[in-house]
C-alpha cells in the first residue's frame, strides 16, 4: 500500500485514521487501529456517563491505550461549545500525546500551544475556506470531511468527491479524506483525488473493539444505502440512522420548529442513548451513508488488513 507524507508526519505505517466518535472512540479501539498500522483516536467522553469527568476519563483512556500499544495514537477534541476544552488541552499536553485532531471551532485558539508541546495537529474542515484558515493558523494537516460522514457535518453539504480535490488544490499541507470511505476502493479513490490518507468512522464502529452497543453495531450491519438522513440543519447538521428520533426531528423542522425547540427535544445526550446504551428508538445513532457497504462486525485489524491487501488489486483493475 502506498506510503504517503501523512505516514511520515504521524509516524504510522498506513495512511488510515480512525474517526474520533464522541461517545464511542475508546482506548481499546484506538490501540487496535494503531497496532494495525493506522492512527487510532480517543474521545474524552468515550464510554463515559453523561455527567462524568471528561478530563479524568481522558487520562484513564490514555493510560489504557498506552498499556495496549506502543504506537502513536491521537485525541479528538471538539473546540466549539466544550466547557472543558481548556482543561482537556492542558491534559493532552501533560500526557504528551502524539496527535490531536481539533474540530468544530477556531483552530487559532489552541494550535500554537499544542505544537509548542511537540504535538501534531490536524483540523477537520468541511469547506475550502475553512481548510485555508486552518493552514494559516499552523495546523499540520487537514481532515476534509464530506457530508456523507456520520455525525455532525458542515453546513455547505459538500460531498467528499467534490471537496477533496478542491481542498488539495487550495492548501500545501497533507489532506485526509473523510466521509463515505469503508474499503480499499474508497482509499484508492481518495488518494487519486490528491488526498494523503483517509479517515473512517462508521466502518470502525462495527468492530469488536469499539465500545458501541451491540444494537448500534447490528443496526449498521443491517442498514442499506438509504438508511441514513441529515437532521438538525437549523442547529448543526448531523447524519444519523433513520429511526423514530430522526423522523420526529425532521417533522419538527418541516413544521418550522425553532432552534430552541429542537435543542429542547434533542437534549445533550441522545447520541449517547443510541450509540452507547443501544436505545435506537429514543437515541440518535450517528452513521455515515457508507453503512450499506458494511455487512459484518470485524476486528479493527481485519479491516485495515483487508484494505492493505486489496489496495494493489484495486489499482491493478484501473490499468
Amino acid at each position: 500500500m502506498k506510503k504517503t507524507r501523512l505516514c511520515d508526519l504521524l509516524g504510522i505505517e498506513y495512511p488510515i485514521i480512525q474517526g474520533g466518535m464522541v461517545w464511542i472512540a475508546n482506548a481499546e479501539l484506538a490501540a487496535a487501529v494503531s497496532n494495525a498500522g493506522g492512527l487510532g483516536l480517543i474521545s474524552p467522553t468515550a464510554g463515559m456517563s453523561p455527567n462524568g469527568d471528561q478530563v479524568a476519563n481522558l487520562k484513564q483512556q490514555i493510560k489504557t491505550a498506552r498499556s495496549l500499544t506502543s504506537k502513536p495514537f491521537g485525541i479528538n477534541l471538539a473546540i466549539l461549545g466544550s466547557p472543558h476544552i481548556e482543561d482537556l488541552i492542558a491534559a493532552v499536553i501533560i500526557e504528551r500525546v502524539s496527535v490531536v485532531v481539533t474540530a468544530a471551532g477556531n483552530p487559532a485558539l489552541y494550535t500554537s500551544r499544542l505544537k509548542e508541546a511537540g504535538i501534531k495537529v490536524l483540523h477537520v474542515a468541511a469547506a475550502v475556506r475553512h481548510a485555508q484558515s486552518a493552514e494559516r493558523r499552523g495546523v499540520d494537516g487537514i481532515i476534509a470531511e464530506g457530508y456523507e460522514a456520520g455525525g455532525h457535518n458542515g453546513t455547505d453539504e459538500l460531498t467528499t468527491f467534490a471537496l477533496i480535490p478542491q481542498v488539495v488544490d487550495a492548501v500545501t499541507i497533507p489532506v485526509v479524506a473523510a466521509g463515505g470511505i469503508a474499503d480499499a476502493r474508497g482509499v484508492v479513490a481518495a488518494l487519486a483525488l490528491g488526498a494523503d490518507g483517509v479517515q473512517m468512522g462508521t466502518r470502525f464502529v462495527a468492530t469488536h473493539e469499539c465500545v458501541a452497543h451491540p444494537n448500534f453495531k447490528e443496526a449498521i450491519v443491517k442498514a442499506n444505502d438509504v438508511d441514513t438522513v441529515i437532521t438538525a440543519r437549523k442547529l448543526a447538521p448531523a447524519r444519523i440512522l433513520k429511526n423514530e428520533v430522526a423522523t420526529r426531528i425532521l417533522e419538527m423542522e418541516t413544521a418550522g420548529a425553532s432552534a430552541e425547540e429542537l435543542i429542547a427535544f434533542i437534549g445533550i445526550a441522545r447520541s449517547r442513548t443510541g450509540q452507547l446504551e443501544g436505545d435506537l428508538a429514543n437515541g440518535e445513532a450517528y452513521c455515515g451513508s457508507i453503512a450499506g457497504m458494511i455487512k459484518e462486525i470485524k476486528s479493527a485489524g481485519e479491516i485495515i488488513g483487508s484494505i492493505v491487501s486489496n489496495y494493489d488489486t484495486v489499482l491493478a483493475s484501473l490499468r
